[in-house]
């Protein structure tokens, strides 16, 4: 059944644009989110964000119906929710498609995993159905991430009139890799995904990377067109925000905190297993040990905000980065100055206000589909900084040509990198930063997602 509201533009993500909590008095305080994606939307008018009820805030509102214009948020079962999200979503998907299992005791697809597999098929369906029932004829469809890989297929046989379009904001793994997935469930999410009448990636890398695996797999990617959309930075709300008072004031306290007269390496990451923050602080480490006229002159400023605490493995990684911190701190540090300075709790105004005085900026991660950090620093920097750029950051292959690269795994090579970036010519530096600058917000969210939407209706359906 087609709602009597029928959406022109949709767009389906786990997580939406607003969150609820619940008060105390038993009232419901919204709280708007950000984000690429958030930002993108707004250039659409007629649109309708489908979207899970993360917490019991969330689902209290669906329960009142309580909603903002253009957003239908699923109640879902708490328990499916949970297995979908953080048993297959964050627990397999994610760690296939950066790489990063412990292979000698992981993965392990047991009884368990098919248990959890069936909540991300319901999970899945939940949102083809509601995205079904929204959608006006031939409406465009966008559906987003790993999340929701099995939406385009359901939805194909629901409403074979529809354009459906998905976008992976995650790398995607080589073929080789891909394969640790049992068969059945690897064949299933590129024929959920391959349902789409596009899909589309944020590098040619992680398009590409798929194409192999549909190749090698399926056969082929069938009559599903492969786009690829490098999302950059919002420039214009970067520089408008990272000038405001409270930015000013963080600051102030961070300059104090650094001390005067001294140079930054600059960090800003979710504690998240593939954004190498550990490697980072040994490299810094390295840094200082083999280069000893940098102790007192320089301060890592690492901002390492939790990511995923509910899950084990993340809570020990956040504090395995603290522990490497304090060590760093007891061994190099001196009554005036403090080496590495870490903050683990969220804040977007310090995060801006540590991008303004940084002279270098490390992006390290072990893999990453884009990094947003690394197309942000030099955007908001006051006087420009070097980029220290990871070569499997997605971001590499728009700005590798003035980063200085470092293979992720390659601590030395990390600490070197530091030390040719801290001793930049400054008008080197500066030109450099400028076309990093450039480069980052070629594709800002609005025309990002408009490429994508254009793109989509110029496609005849499939029905």
């Amino acid at each position: 059944m087609v709602s009597e509201h029928s959406a022109q533009v949709l767009v389906a993500s786990n997580r939406g644009p607003v969150s609820y909590a619940l008060r105390e008095d038993g009232t419901l305080d919204s709280k708007r989110g950000g984000g690429g994606l958030v930002s993108g939307l707004s250039a659409v008018d007629d649109k309708l964000w489908v979207c899970a009820a993360l917490s019991d805030g969330d689902r209290e509102a669906v329960r009142r119906g309580v909603s903002e214009p253009g957003v239908r948020m699923l109640d879902i079962d708490a328990g499916v929710h949970a297995d979908a999200y953080n048993g297959i979503a964050n627990s397999v998907l994610w760690f296939v498609h950066h790489m990063i299992y412990q292979t000698p005791l992981e993965p392990v697809f047991d009884a368990e995993f098919r248990r959890q597999w069936a909540s991300y098929e319901a999970y899945n369906r939940a949102f083809a159905e509601a995205l079904a029932e929204e959608a006006g004829e031939g409406a465009a469809v966008l559906v987003q991430d790993y999340h929701l890989s099995l939406v385009p297929g359901i939805l194909r046989e629901l409403r074979p009139d529809l354009r459906i379009g998905h976008f992976s904001h995650t790398p995607w793994a080589p073929v080789d890799y891909f394969r640790l997935l049992p068969d059945d469930i690897g064949e299933q999410l590129l024929k959920g995904i391959l349902g789409a009448d596009r899909a589309a990636f944020l590098t040619r890398r992680w398009a590409d990377a798929f194409i192999s695996c549909c190749t090698e797999i399926l056969g082929g990617t069938g009559r599903t067109r492969i786009g690829v959309h490098g999302l950059g930075a919002d420039a214009d709300f970067l520089r408008r925000r990272s000038r405001e008072a409270d930015v000013d004031e963080r600051l102030e306290i961070l300059r104090e905190q650094i001390g005067a007269d001294r140079r930054t390496i600059v960090r800003v990451d979710r504690t998240e297993l593939s954004k190498n923050i550990v490697r980072g602080l040994h490299a810094y480490r390295a840094l200082l040990e083999e280069r000893p006229e940098w102790r007192e002159r320089v301060v890592h400023v690492a901002f390492a905000y939790p990511s995923r605490q509910d899950l084990a493995v993340y809570r020990d990684y956040t504090a395995e980065v603290q522990r490497v911190a304090d060590s760093v701190n007891a061994d190099y540090g001196t009554e005036g100055w403090t080496p590495v300075l870490l903050h683990v709790d969220d804040d977007f105004a310090r995060s801006l206000a540590a991008y303004r005085l940084a002279d270098v900026a490390l992006v390290n991660p072990i893999r990453d589909g884009m990094n947003l950090v690394a197309k942000e620093v030099p955007v908001v920097s006051d006087h420009g900084c070097a980029l220290v750029l990871s070569r499997e950051a997605g971001a590499y292959e728009e700005l590798g040509d003035d980063a200085i690269v470092v293979n992720p795994y390659d601590v030395s090579a990390t600490a070197t990198a530091l030390h040719a970036a801290l001793t930049m010519d400054p008008d080197e530096r500066e030109a450099r930063s400028k076309r990093l600058a450039a480069a980052a917000t070629a594709l800002p969210p609005q025309r990002w997602f408009l490429d994508q939407l254009d793109a989509l209706r110029a496609q005849r359906s499939r029905g």
